[in-house]
C-alpha cells in the first residue's frame, strides 16, 4: 500500500513536471540588436561588466540549457528581462540606471548570489571587484556612497 502510495505520489509529481513544460513563459530566448553601448572608461571596465553583469543587463545574454527548463526557465526569463528594463549596456541610445550602477556593487546587491551559484565565472576577486567599481563610476558617474552620505549641492534626498 506505502508503495503504491509513493509511485502515485513520483507519477503526479512527474506529469505536473511535464504539465509545466507546456507553459509558454520564459521560452523567448531571443536577444535583440544591440544599439549602442556606452562610452566606457576602459575596455577593462567593459570586459568585467559583461563578465558579471552581461548576461541579465545586456542584449547579449547567454541562455544556459536550465533556462529551457520550467520553472527555472521562468525565474531566468524574469530576471533577464527586469535585469535589461533597469540597466541595459545595449541600450545606451535610452540610457537608465547607469549612475546606480557602482553603488549596487559597492553594497553587495549585484551580482546577486544565486546567479553566482550558477556562473562561478561573474564572481569577482576584490581587486576586480574594485576596478569595476573605478570603472563604473568613470563611465557611468554616479556616487556609490553610503545611506549615510550628505547629498550634494542641489541634489534632493529620496522623500524629499
Amino acid at each position: 500500500m506505502l508503495r503504491k502510495l509513493v509511485l502515485a505520489a513520483l507519477a503526479l509529481l512527474l506529469g505536473g513536471f511535464l504539465l509545466i513544460q507546456l507553459v509558454p513563459y520564459g521560452r523567448d530566448h531571443t536577444n535583440p540588436p544591440v544599439v549602442q553601448e556606452p562610452a566606457w572608461d576602459s575596455p577593462t571596465t567593459r570586459a568585467l561588466t559583461m563578465r558579471a553583469c552581461g548576461d541579465c543587463h545586456s542584449n547579449e545574454t547567454v541562455w544556459p540549457w536550465y533556462s529551457h527548463i520550467a520553472p527555472v526557465s521562468w525565474l531566468v526569463y524574469r530576471d533577464t528581462v527586469e535585469g535589461r528594463h533597469h540597466f541595459n549596456v545595449s541600450e545606451w541610445n535610452n540610457p537608465r540606471g547607469g549612475e546606480d550602477a557602482a553603488e549596487t556593487v559597492i553594497k553587495g546587491e549585484m551580482p546577486p548570489a544565486i546567479y553566482l551559484l550558477a556562473h562561478p565565472e561573474a564572481r569577482l576577486s576584490p581587486a576586480e571587484r574594485d576596478q569595476l567599481i573605478a570603472g563604473l563610476l568613470a563611465t557611468f558617474g554616479g556616487e556609490g556612497r553610503s545611506e549615510n552620505a550628505q547629498p550634494e549641492q542641489g541634489e534632493v534626498e529620496e522623500g524629499d
